[in-house]
């Protein structure tokens, strides 16, 4: 379980790569950055440094305003044609609308999980959902080990499938006090306040202070910060 979310600190790292300033264009004028600034916790400022980095990963490929899945399969691996479940779950999840590219909008808010300020509560039903593959509302122990698998494969790590089930094994004996052989939000929930390590990856602290990190993608906007 620890292992997967790994692959979470793998996204900050390969967002951060993108956050090199060589190549930008003037930023565009956002359409309205106030509105995303309302339903995130990032300010109208941090909304537009954000809007910098989304502009390059939307056209390294084809620059049509929208990520899709091999721009985002290429900001995260240097290669459109690396097979990655961890890569998939996320750009599924960030992929609110379904329809196979992400939007700013999506992008931005997704962004927002992993932001420093953002409610443990939301850390913990991003997590869940990334291990609940099929999206029945609970996680089962095939889907655990295909995470495990994947996020060991991805990471170059090579244990035997025994290490393996014991990691499934501990896992599952800890996690599902219900003892239906899953895991339900409430237990994940539960496993999670008790071991506060497993969200540790769920922030990325570069996001609080982007701006100041980052001053060249500051922008004059008209709207100011609340």
């Amino acid at each position: 379980m620890w292992q997967c979310l790994e692959g979470i600190k793998h996204l900050s790292d390969c967002l951060m790569g993108c956050f090199d300033s060589k190549g930008f264009k003037h930023p565009l004028r956002l359409e309205d950055p106030a509105k995303i600034a309302s339903e995130t916790v990032f300010s109208v400022s941090e909304v537009e440094a954000l809007y910098e980095l989304f502009k390059k990963i939307s056209s390294a490929v084809i620059d049509d305003g929208v990520i899709n899945q091999e721009e985002f399969q290429l900001a995260l691996f240097k290669s459109p044609k690396k097979e990655s479940l961890f890569a998939d779950r996320v750009f599924n999840l960030f992929d609110t609308k379904h329809n196979g590219v992400l939007e700013f909008g999506e992008f931005a808010r997704a962004l927002s999980v992993f932001h420093p300020n953002s409610s443990p509560e939301e850390k913990i039903d991003f997590s869940f959902r990334l291990y609940d593959l099929k999206q029945q509302g609970f996680i089962e122990r095939q889907e655990v080990k295909r995470m495990v698998v994947a996020t060991l494969a991805e990471s170059g790590m090579n244990l035997s499938d025994e290490v393996i089930e014991n990691i499934i094994d501990k896992t599952f004996e800890e996690a599902d006090t219900k003892h239906d052989g899953k895991i339900d939000k409430e237990e994940w929930r539960s496993l999670v306040l008790r071991h506060p390590s497993l969200l540790k990856n769920m922030t990325l602290q570069y996001l609080k202070d982007i701006t100041t990190s980052f001053p060249s993608f500051v922008f004059h906007s008209q709207v100011d910060d609340a």
